[in-house]
């Protein structure tokens, strides 16, 4: 398995964990800004994508790990379930997430609460799926915030999983290696002011596994009924397992 322990700020002492919440709460404010305009507004189909794979079942009871701003959360809203639950570490990405919904009216559909998603606050066996998404390569340790999803999953229930990946076409992987490694995190750096957090989200993509790779991973938890489609040429990808 590749090492995906690479962190935001080389300088600092501490794990991982205490640093991506540092830095997701630097840049929370103009993350949903960043996130839109550097992906060219691509990252709402991609949910909108991801979204439509966790139909099957009628899920009533969703949970949402690394919520951030909550993108994923309303998005899954129109899959009408009694209740989704979203997590995330970043306080001030919660406190944008809360806002969102209150605008929205979903006050009653979406709860956001803080948590750490390798250890999960919930019950063996709950949720009828669990998603996440651009999250899993910033967990502390990939396979202990797997098996968190696996426990609280009940059992045939669906986790979805979008991910960067890296494209596999040789022309368009040059592009795209350019843009993500120059372009986008200068533009990270002056819009949100923290230095090292685009190229941090950078480099993590480059480290993390996908496609294949990641679908063994996910069996050796004991997931079922593995998949992926990947997106715009490799960028992204979607990952669905049963429990």
């Amino acid at each position: 398995m590749k090492n995906t322990s690479i962190k935001p700020y080389s300088d600092s002492t501490e794990d991982k964990k205490h640093q991506i919440a540092r830095m997701f709460n630097n840049i929370s404010g103009r993350y949903d800004f960043l996130n839109h305009f550097l992906s060219l507004g691509i990252d709402r189909t991609w949910r909108r994508k991801a979204v439509s794979y966790m139909k099957k079942g009628n899920p009533r009871i969703v949970l949402d790990i690394a919520t951030g701003t909550g993108d994923l959360a309303i998005e899954l809203a129109r899959l009408n379930p009694e209740i989704i639950f979203g997590i995330d570490i970043s306080t001030d990405m919660l406190e944008i997430a809360r806002n969102k919904i209150k605008k929205r009216g979903l006050n009653k559909i979406i709860q956001f609460l803080e948590g750490d998603s390798e250890q999960l606050i919930f019950e063996d066996n709950k949720f009828d799926a669990v998603s996440v998404a651009f999250g899993v390569r910033n967990f502390q340790n990939l396979e202990i915030g797997l098996n968190e999803m696996h426990r609280v999953l009940k059992p045939g229930g669906r986790l979805m999983i979008l991910e960067f990946s890296q494209p596999t076409n040789p022309v368009f992987k040059r592009l795209y290696t350019f843009y993500s490694s120059v372009i986008a995190p200068k533009i990270g750096k002056a819009v949100s002011k923290d230095a090292a957090a685009y190229t941090y989200l950078n480099e993590s993509v480059k480290v993390f596994p996908y496609g294949e790779e990641f679908c063994k991973i996910l069996s050796t938890i004991g997931y079922k009924d593995i998949h992926f489609h990947t997106l715009t040429f490799g960028v992204a990808t979607i990952y669905i397992a049963n429990k």
